[in-house]
C-alpha cells in the first residue's frame, strides 16, 4: 500500500512539473513586447505575457502566419488588398475559449463579435492597406476586415458593424 501511494505521488509531481514546464514555455514563446503596445487580449484566454492579458506589440504580430484579403468595404471606394493575420490564428495563440469577443477600439468604439465568426470566415486583422501600413490616422495600426466580397451574407449591416478599425483591445468570453 504504502508503495502504491509513492508511485501516486510521485507520478502527480512529474505531472506537475510537466504541466508547468509547458506552461513557461508557451508563455516564453509567445514573448514579452519590446514595443509599443498595440493590442492586449484578456478574458477567457490560456497563455498570457503580462499578467492576466496577452499583450502584443509590432513585432509580435508579424510572427503570426500571414494573411492578404482582396476586398471592397463600406467606407473606401473599389477593392482593397488587406495584408496582416487571421483572427482565429491570434485567438488559437492565447488559447481563446469564448463565445464572444469584444472588439475595442482607440476611439472608443467597442462590438460584441461571436467567436464562430472566427472559423467560419477568413477574417483578417489587418495591419497593411494597398501595400501601405496602416496608421491611426488611417483606420490602423489594426483593423478587423471580413471576406465581405466571398459571402453574401456578409454584405448586411450587422457585419459592417464589426470591421472595427483602430483595434486596441480584445475581451473573449
Amino acid at each position: 500500500m504504502g508503495e502504491a501511494k509513492f508511485f501516486s505521488l510521485s507520478a502527480f509531481i512529474i505531472s506537475a512539473h510537466i504541466v508547468a514546464t509547458a506552461g513557461a514555455a508557451f508563455a516564453a514563446t509567445l514573448g514579452n513586447p519590446g514595443g509599443k503596445i498595440l493590442l492586449e487580449v484578456e478574458g477567457r484566454i490560456e497563455h498570457t505575457n503580462r499578467k492576466e492579458k496577452a499583450v502584443f506589440d509590432r513585432a509580435m504580430l508579424e510572427t503570426l502566419p500571414p494573411a492578404t484579403l482582396e476586398t471592397t468595404t463600406v467606407v473606401t471606394d473599389g477593392v482593397q488588398r488587406f495584408d496582416g493575420f487571421y483572427m482565429r490564428d491570434l485567438l488559437e495563440l492565447v488559447g481563446a475559449d469564448g463565445e464572444t469577443v469584444t472588439a475595442s477600439a482607440l476611439n472608443d468604439y467597442v462590438i460584441d463579435i461571436p467567436a464562430e465568426d472566427f472559423t467560419r470566415f477568413d477574417v483578417v486583422v489587418a495591419t497593411h492597406m494597398n501595400g501601405e501600413r496602416l496608421e491611426t490616422r488611417d483606420k490602423g495600426p489594426l483593423w478587423i476586415v471580413y471576406p465581405r466580397d466571398d459571402h453574401a451574407e456578409l454584405e448586411d449591416l450587422r457585419y459592417d458593424y464589426r470591421w472595427v478599425w483602430q483595434l486596441n483591445h480584445l475581451d473573449v468570453q
